[in-house]
């Protein structure tokens, strides 16, 4: 009585063919995944905030607008501390830019990085690093561009 299965269409009395299950399972997996994704970045997030509210109040003030900056123009980055740092990665899991306080090292001045997997190629020589002392409009727009260059190479 039961009708034969042809092209991986199941018989209305057995239910689903074996192609309709291996779908539906990899589509349970993926979304899986994307909990997971999820919530890893909702938790990145938060050591991010975290370690930026830990810093001195001048370094405090840079990583709360470099953190605005990054996320706005680089939604598909993942915020996560990176040696302690304030950092973003791609989807693969890899650094694209880092902020470091000038407390970090000792340095004089704190410093915006990018990583190999920014892929801010530009000729034969190009800066992978910047030193801040402060960000007015312009730098602003300067790392925002910056920002959205690397997110356009990894897309």
């Amino acid at each position: 009585m039961g009708s034969k299965q042809t092209n991986g269409e199941a018989d209305s009395a057995q239910g689903f063919s074996k192609e309709e299950k291996a779908a539906m399972k990899a589509r349970a997996k993926e979304l899986k995944q994307e909990a997971k994704a999820v919530q890893n970045k909702e938790a990145g997030t938060r050591d991010v905030i975290a370690a930026i509210e830990a810093m001195p109040a001048e370094t405090r003030e840079m990583g709360r607008l470099l953190h605005a900056i990054i996320t706005t123009n680089a939604p598909g980055f993942s915020p996560r501390t990176w040696y302690g740092m304030p950092a973003y990665a791609n989807h693969e899991g890899k650094i694209v830019c880092f902020f470091r306080g000038a407390e970090k090292f000792n340095e004089r001045y704190m410093t915006l990085g990018f990583n190999t997997s920014a892929a801010l190629d530009d000729g034969n020589m190009w800066p992978v690093a910047y030193a801040l002392l402060a960000l007015e409009p312009h730098e602003q727009e300067r790392i925002a561009a910056l920002i959205k260059k690397a997110a356009r190479q990894l897309s």
